[in-house]
């Protein structure tokens, strides 16, 4: 165990610790997706429609984040908005902010691939049976699309939840970063510590992000 460096995971509150960094990595990952698939849903039925300059700004908007590393957008939002705008963000509303950003973007592209991929003709059907759009897409197309996107949406809270890891740059204290002070404050007594406990940070990233993969592709092949 001393050689591992894991003997220091049991010296006071360390593993509590760790556990709490965890729970506010999940935590900021959870309440990005719920944004993110709120306003992905609203984006990706805009980039179906016929409005060209919406259909443009989104294109823009997705290559954007998709260039655009998620820890310069980290940098931008916390550093950036307090010099130029004055704006005293914490770290987490940052955190929530760049990653509701990024996974819009992400389920945005998602929907829209998905109401793509539904035949057109349950589209000008519905229309033929006297539905207004709303109910077009609320009672026939967003039902089936729905199934296509939960394999994909839960895939996406496995992606935030391993980039959660970012945040301990602008110096938020999630499970990587209590790993690092844990480390610093046993270096002498255990010089070994930086490979047990990252390993266990490993374990524990594998732990949550392991059995939502397997609903994702359990869901992916019930409803193939």
């Amino acid at each position: 165990m001393r050689s591992l460096g894991l003997d220091v995971l049991f010296k006071g509150k360390n593993f509590l610790r760790l556990l709490g960094g965890l729970w506010v990595a999940v935590r900021i990952s959870l309440i990005s997706v719920v944004i993110s698939i709120a306003l992905g849903l609203v984006m990706g039925m805009l980039m179906t429609g016929k409005n060209r300059v919406l259909k443009a700004v989104f294109r823009v908007y997705l290559e954007i984040v998709r260039i655009m590393p998620q820890m310069v957008l980290l940098f931008v939002v916390y550093f950036g908005t307090t010099r130029v705008f004055g704006w005293d963000l914490s770290p987490e509303a940052s955190a929530i902010a760049v990653f509701s950003f990024w996974g819009t973007a992400e389920m945005g592209d998602l929907v829209r691939g998905a109401l793509i991929g539904i035949p057109r003709i349950q589209y000008e059907s519905a229309e033929a049976l006297g539905m207004t759009t709303a109910q077009v897409y609320l009672q026939v197309i967003l039902p089936q699309a729905v199934r296509r996107l939960i394999p994909l949406s839960i895939n996406l809270i496995t992606r935030m939840i391993k980039t959660t890891s970012l945040v301990m740059m602008i110096g938020m204290v999630e499970v990587l970063k209590v790993a690092q002070q844990i480390i610093e404050a046993n270096r002498k007594a255990s010089p070994n510590a930086a490979f047990g406990l990252f390993a266990v940070v490993l374990l524990m990233y594998f732990a949550i992000c392991w059995p939502i993969s397997r609903l994702a592709s359990y869901l992916e092949k019930r409803w193939a």
